[in-house]
């Protein structure tokens, strides 16, 4: 009977010693940190993967991503009032026109993309037909249908509205945007004075769904072209290779991937439903840190690992271009002037 109580007596101090080590143990470590990042659908691929290796490199924070148009992903903070560390935008322009001076003061330019009509090789109309040459000429065909994102949402969707009009200029062709946009939405366009055209989306863009359709961002569109429920659709070709999309490699003059065209692209210019002019340009990815950020440290920490070698990797591998060095503007952090190169006044 006394080895038996002393048998009990020894599992509950066992017992008790475990509890309170696993107590110790919780108390002590550090709680785990939200970092929220409202970030382009065309980045949901890449910032999948630096959310991964971030989190294991700071294992008490706990990256939450909303992916959406970039556009949307900005008024997330300067319209409907979300909190977050971080918002990346396929257009780094929309970061100081939409969130500066309330939201933000600064932002980091660090990958490139250019524009591709993707397509599926079994199940697009012509596929075995369209080239570089004659992909507008595709478009057109009866029963054909192909797609964009919203041009008042995402910056994939404005970009290739405007491409339709550098084709009209760079092909002669000036019945382009009239047979494809004009004849089959509410979207309108005029030519100025200085010989610069302006593209106008009303709020209801009326797509006729026979031969368009829009979405609010244009990674929606790729499952449809996977299954064959649409025919063509116009995206970022890092999108397009992340996806296994066959895709038409556009002209440099027109698919907005070239700095070296870019007077060609300014030709462009969009009005959205908000009034907001965008001019046509070479597309580049932004990074900020928003003013109201509830932690902000981490997310500097996010930016610097996403502009970082391990970040640049990350994003070459999932088919962009990342900017090496970065670039960086505005009212800089200290901890960003060492690893971004500074331009002042952009």
């Amino acid at each position: 009977m006394e080895r038996r109580n002393i048998l009990a007596s020894g599992i509950v101090i066992a017992v008790i010693v475990c509890v309170a080590a696993l107590s110790f143990h919780f108390a002590s470590a550090p709680p785990v940190q939200t970092l929220k990042v409202f970030h382009a659908g065309s980045l949901a691929v890449p910032l999948e993967e630096a959310e991964k290796q971030f989190e294991t490199l700071h294992p008490n924070v706990d990256v939450q991503r909303e992916s959406m148009g970039s556009i949307a992903a900005i008024r997330q903070v300067t319209d409907v009032g979300k909190r977050g560390e971080v918002v990346a935008s396929a257009d780094y322009t929309l970061i100081p026109n939409m969130m500066y001076p309330e939201y933000a003061d600064w932002v980091v330019r660090f990958a490139t993309n250019d524009l591709v009509l993707a397509y599926n090789p079994e199940k697009s109309k012509y596929a075995d037909e369209i080239t570089p040459e004659n992909w507008y000429e595709i478009l057109r065909r009866d029963g054909v249908i192909f797609a964009f994102s919203s041009p008042n949402l995402d910056p994939c969707g404005y970009r290739a509205v405007m491409v339709l009009q550098l084709a009209e200029l760079y092909y002669d062709d000036e019945k382009i945007f009239d047979d494809l946009i004009l004849d089959n939405t509410a979207i309108t366009i005029r030519e100025e004075e200085d010989g610069t055209y302006l593209i106008t989306t009303p709020e209801d863009l009326k797509p006729n769904t026979a031969k368009v359709s829009i979405r609010p961002k244009s990674v929606e569109l790729v499952a449809l072209v996977e299954a064959g429920g649409l025919d063509y659709a116009f995206e970022y070709r890092s999108v397009a290779v992340q996806h296994n999309l066959s895709y038409v490699d556009l002209p440099a003059e027109i698919d907005l991937g070239n700095v070296a065209h870019e007077d060609f692209y300014n030709k462009v210019k969009l009005q959205n439903a908000k009034g907001e002019t965008i001019t046509a340009s070479t597309i580049i990815y932004g990074i900020t840190v928003p003013k109201n950020a509830p932690n902000p440290e981490f997310g500097l920490e996010f930016v610097k690992f996403v502009i970082g070698d391990a970040g640049q990797k990350i994003i070459e591998d999932t088919g962009q271009t990342p900017i090496a060095p970065a670039v960086g503007s505005g009212e800089l952090p200290e901890e960003l002037k060492d690893v971004v190169i500074t331009e002042v006044n952009k």
